[in-house]
């Protein structure tokens, strides 16, 4: 039931770049011969559509320039929190996105051993030392805004003194938290950054690649720039919180002995989106309290969860060229990238019939025998594709809400004694109603114009009310997951006084178990994109079976939180 369509023109134009332009012009004026960048997540949870924004951004400036390239470089120099299901997750998220950095796969950890030699050298030049002050001693001196910080009691070691304590940190003979190898810059510095900031801390555990061949870890300010040294990377992009570490960022490189290159670091605003949160710490609370099923559950902003609820990596990727690369932190619209993605379906996705909540219709001047087969177009706006069959036998499904016993005024779906259309197929008039027990209807006996072939009437009466419909025939029984924005808020994280969880959507999934949907269906793979007629676009879940096929929905059809917004 796959289908090719072709793309149709859009507005695909990009907003500012600030970045490319300084790129740019380092090329034209041959102050650059090629441009390296390097994307660094560390593997302490998914990839979420704000890293997609830094990943498009890294690979695009790295094609930029003869000889250009952009490293997948983890940063896994905190070991509690890391793990290799993360590692796997963030390599599958960047494939998907068809970002493909080759062979140039690494961690911070290949250059422990250049990093502990680095930290050497400055203990050598007294540029570091080691500080046996408590951990919360070390934060109480260092000051604040408005105090500067003290100087370490332990500042002054000699080097042959540091050099000893920094081997047994290293070999484990000191407790975690006992020691920690700080630079020496200036603890009265206006940036609190440069106020003697921690390079190595003790930590004895067995992370999923060095095992326990290390006791202490680097910290990021120092691992980082260093690390995009010994790369050759010439431009650190980051977001704008790391806008104050760009000073540190510099010393470090400065202080290298002969580094590759010198890295500059440019920062950019990271992407804020509404109706949703994207710190990584919240997501884990999400996770953890069973708020969402895991990392890739369809409701999560994780580039995971959005290519199992059904996203394009190219709608991606168009929304975060179509919002720019700007210096200022905003919130982005999310109606833009859900409007984005609509274009993109609309293009890819294949239309079907289905039936979410079904209510049965008896043809009952069909007998059980007959079958009758009808071509509808396998694409509105695209005739070169051709068309499909339905078939319309005596037993078919409609939607519970296009049955109303006592209709309203201008109600053109079904009602006793009003005649409809089937989509494709014939005029329907609906003669009686079966009720259960509680008087609820679960049978409409309907006949049909045998004459109306098509849905248009032979004496040319007119019928407003147009329904999806499948037959019993064509169907077969699915689970359908409906899912929606996760919060109810549009910046959840705008409230002092309450958490992110205050503002959940308790209508964010809701499982129909019992959804008609083309029996062909069932055999498509996870990921699969379809158009459910009048209901919205949906994929095939990576759980789904023949047996049991399970779909999610991507997107309904319109914007009804507009609607809502309106109101």
């Amino acid at each position: 039931m796959s289908a090719t369509k072709p793309e149709k023109n859009r507005d695909d134009s990009a907003a500012p770049n600030f970045i490319a332009d300084i790129i740019d012009d380092a090329l034209s004026a041959n102050e650059l011969t090629r441009v390296v960048t390097r994307f660094p997540p560390e593997p302490n949870g998914f990839l979420h559509v704000g890293h997609a924004k830094a990943i498009f951004l890294n690979f695009a400036m790295a094609d930029k320039g003869q000889g250009s390239f952009c490293n997948l470089r983890l940063d896994d120099t905190n070991p509690e929190a890391e793990d290799d299901k993360y590692v796997r997750a963030i390599q599958e998220d960047i494939e998907w996105l068809g970002c493909d950095p080759g062979e140039r796969v690494y961690f911070a950890s290949n250059y422990f051993d250049k990093l502990y030699a680095a930290a050497v050298s400055l203990v050598e030049k007294g540029l570091a030392y080691v500080d046996s002050q408590s951990p919360e001693e070390i934060r109480e001196n260092r000051g604040n805004f408005y105090k500067e910080g003290l100087d370490s009691p332990y500042r002054n070691r000699s080097v042959s003194e540091n050099l000893d304590l920094l081997q047994a940190m290293r070999e484990g003979r000191l407790d975690e938290g006992a020691a920690v190898l700080r630079a020496k810059i200036d603890m009265r510095h206006k940036n609190l950054n440069m106020r003697d900031p921690l390079m190595y801390r003790i930590r004895k555990a067995a992370p999923h690649r060095t095992g326990e061949t290390w006791k202490i870890y680097p910290m990021y300010d120092f691992a980082h720039p260093l690390s995009d040294a010994f790369e050759g990377i010439t431009h650190s992009l980051c977001t704008l919180e790391f806008e104050a570490h760009r000073p540190l960022y510099e010393w470090f490189v400065e202080n290298l002995d002969s580094p590759d290159t010198k890295p500059r670091q440019i920062e950019f605003a990271r992407l804020n989106i509404g109706y949703t949160v994207l710190s990584k710490r919240k997501l884990h609370e999400l996770v953890e309290g069973g708020h969402v099923e895991d990392w890739d559950d369809p409701r999560m902003p994780t580039i995971a969860g959005m290519r199992r609820r059904g996203y394009l990596p190219e709608s991606l990727q168009a929304f975060c060229e179509r919002i720019g690369v700007a210096k200022k932190d905003s919130v982005v619209d999310v109606a833009l990238l859900e409007h984005r993605l609509r274009e993109d379906l609309n293009a890819h996705a294949q239309r079907t019939m289905a039936v979410l909540r079904p209510l049965k219709v008896t043809i009952t001047n069909i007998a059980p025998e007959e079958r009758y087969e009808f071509e509808v177009p396998v694409h509105p706006e695209y005739e070169e594709l051709g068309k499909r069959t339905v078939t319309l036998s005596r037993d078919i499904w409609v939607e519970q809400d296009d049955y109303m016993e006592v209709p309203i005024k201008k109600w053109f779906r079904l009602a006793p004694g009003k005649e409809v259309r089937l989509r494709g197929a014939c005029l329907l008039t609906c003669d009686e109603v079966i009720h259960d027990e509680n008087g609820q209807a679960i049978e409409l006996r309907c006949s049909w114009d045998p004459e109306s072939k098509g849905g248009t009437a032979p004496d040319g009466r007119r019928v407003k009310g147009t329904l999806h419909w499948i037959s019993e025939e064509d169907s077969t029984s699915a689970t359908v997951r409906l899912y929606d924005r996760l919060y109810t808020e549009e910046e959840p994280n705008s409230h002092e006084d309450s958490s992110h969880l205050d503002f959940l959507n308790p209508d964010s999934l809701e499982t129909i178990t019992e959804a008609k949907v083309h029996k062909e269906l069932a055999a498509e793979a996870p990921g699969h994109r379809v158009q459910f007629e009048r209901l919205g676009y949906f994929c095939v879940d990576q759980s789904s079976t023949q047996d049991e096929p399970i779909f999610n929905r991507t997107i309904g059809l319109r914007d009804s939180w507009a609607k809502l917004a309106k109101k």
